[in-house]
């Protein structure tokens, strides 16, 4: 069937919010007439803004957050419908996909982490609690899809406690789902979608501790749950059960507008955190962290994007140095490589400044050519390069070791993989390290966002010059490859020499 306007009741205080959805007739949808009672209902009982919770932020209870259409910030419910049926049209017919929310993770008895969704669940649902499973449903003849979202139900004996759900009603009423239900009922309802499907698509289930429903059934760590989803992959004899990862990674490569306007924002913020860091006088890794973190919780950023990594001295040839607990002294250089996180997307970024505020002459030498070298990768971000990744790598490589031993560097051999041990780039998005396992050798095309991230670290060893032992420097921007140019995501972080030696005018100690 065409797609289908369906919209919340508006009152004096609740605007319309209308989602565009599709909606099958076929054997699983809920029979049009059911479901129109239920939204009548629902339409009857008009709640006031301020009385609507939800389980995660929406226009109507945080409209400073998120405009009207948008499920998550700067992506609407249009384009989470679009993401769907464009997987769903990347099966064949007959086929499922299933996907799971994350788990919420402890560190210790009641002690929890800060939920962060599943990536490939928040890319086609945008919905954002734990306990929760994701089917999209191609049907026999091809010609249309049913999205399945079943989630905790509302409880408020549990909301007094851990924070209100959006509940069964929200799952298709804000979330657009086709089918919806309890994912207590899970057992009993998973096996009869399986069953009549003829290929499967599924990552899951993840080695990961079986804390919900959906982790103890997909593991099948608990007996009365039937012994997980193998067992019930099993007993579709008939099925084929394929990893569901290929067709993902495809489908987040290529970004779309909102994305990258998303990722521009977070890029565009974190760079002025950067900067503005590099203004400062700290006197340990700690305290600049710190300053970082507050940042990046800030213009609406959902905080730090990744562990950052602050390495002062030595420290930053350790490449995931992440403890953050030295002193910095004046001579040294510190590398700083973090980023803030905005609608869930990212952008990475790395510098490497002077504590003092300016380069000595050593530091400026050889920074000076790792910045010619970032500076020439960058340029070749564009679909007109024709080149790739790990093209890219081969000329950072190439670079860097034509340059080395120029400053004096004995370059034998596979020197340039001590010095320079990690590839130039990856992609990003709302991942760091985004389409996990995607070849780097796929050409560039026009949305593509990825990393170009040169670096030198020279080990305290005699072996090097003797001006450079202990020096480690890396230059790190997010790029999205356009038709015939670079678009720079992260630009408002300073790296020429010029621009960060003028930053430290008035010195504020920290």
């Amino acid at each position: 069937m065409p797609g289908v306007l369906r919209c919340l009741r508006p009152t004096a205080r609740v605007p319309w919010r209308c989602h565009t959805r599709t909606r099958n007739s076929k054997r699983d949808a809920p029979p049009w007439n059911s479901s129109h009672k239920r939204h009548y209902a629902a339409a009857a009982a008009a709640v006031p803004a301020a009385q609507l919770r939800f389980g995660q932020p929406l226009h109507e209870t945080h409209p400073h957050l998120l405009k009207p259409g948008e499920v998550t910030p700067g992506i609407t419910a249009l384009e989470y419908h679009q993401r769907r049926a464009a997987l769903a049209q990347d099966l064949p017919p007959n086929s499922i996909a299933i996907l799971a929310a994350a788990d919420l993770k402890y560190a210790s008895g009641a002690v929890f982490y800060k939920f962060h969704q599943d990536p490939d669940f928040f890319y086609l649902t945008g919905f954002l609690e734990p306990d929760a499973l994701a089917i999209i449903e191609k049907h026999d003849d091809g010609s249309d899809h049913t999205f399945h979202l079943y989630v905790r139900p509302k409880d408020s004996k549990i909301e007094a406690w851990e924070g209100p759900r959006s509940g069964v009603d929200a799952a298709e009423d804000v979330f657009n789902a086709d089918v919806v239900g309890s994912i207590d009922e899970l057992p009993r309802l998973l096996p009869d979608i399986v069953n009549r499907s003829k290929n499967i698509y599924t990552d899951l289930p993840q080695s990961r501790v079986p804390k919900s429903i959906v982790s103890r059934y997909l593991s099948g760590s608990q007996p009365s749950l039937t012994g997980g989803i193998y067992n019930v992959f099993r007993s579709a004899s008939s099925a084929a059960t394929k990893p569901l990862r290929p067709l993902l990674n495809e489908r987040r490569l290529i970004k779309s507008d909102a994305e990258i306007v998303n990722m521009r924002r977070a890029g565009q913020h974190s760079g002025r955190a950067i900067t503005d860091a590099m203004r400062q006088s700290f006197s340990s890794e700690k305290d600049l962290d710190s300053f970082l973190d507050y940042w990046f919780k800030q213009d609406a950023c959902d905080g730090p994007a990744y562990v950052p990594v602050v390495a002062g001295g030595s420290n930053a040839n350790t490449i995931h140095y992440v403890s953050n607990d030295m002193l910095l002294r004046p001579n040294d250089l510190v590398l700083v490589d973090a980023g803030a996180q905005y609608g869930g997307y990212v952008t990475d970024i790395t510098r490497t400044w002077p504590v003092s505020g300016k380069f000595s002459a050593a530091q400026k030498d050889l920074y000076a050519l790792l910045l010619a070298v970032q500076r020439t990768c960058v340029s070749l971000c564009r679909q007109d390069s024709h080149f790739s990744l790990d093209q890219l790598h081969h000329t950072a490589t190439h670079a860097l070791s034509s340059g080395l031993k120029d400053l004096g560097f004995d370059m034998a051999a596979d020197t340039i993989h001590t010095l320079f041990p990690h590839h130039v780039g990856h992609y990003v998005g709302l991942d760091v390290h985004d389409s996990p396992g995607l070849s780097r050798s796929r050409k560039f095309e026009k949305g593509m966002c990825v990393t170009v991230e040169p670096g030198i670290y020279v080990p305290d060893e005699e072996r090097w010059p003797k001006w450079a032992r202990g020096l480690g420097m890396r230059i790190e921007d997010s790029v999205c490859v356009d038709d015939q140019g670079p678009h720079v995501l992260t630009t408002e972080a300073v790296k020429e020499i010029v621009d960060i030696e003028a930053l430290r005018g008035t010195e504020t100690k920290i």
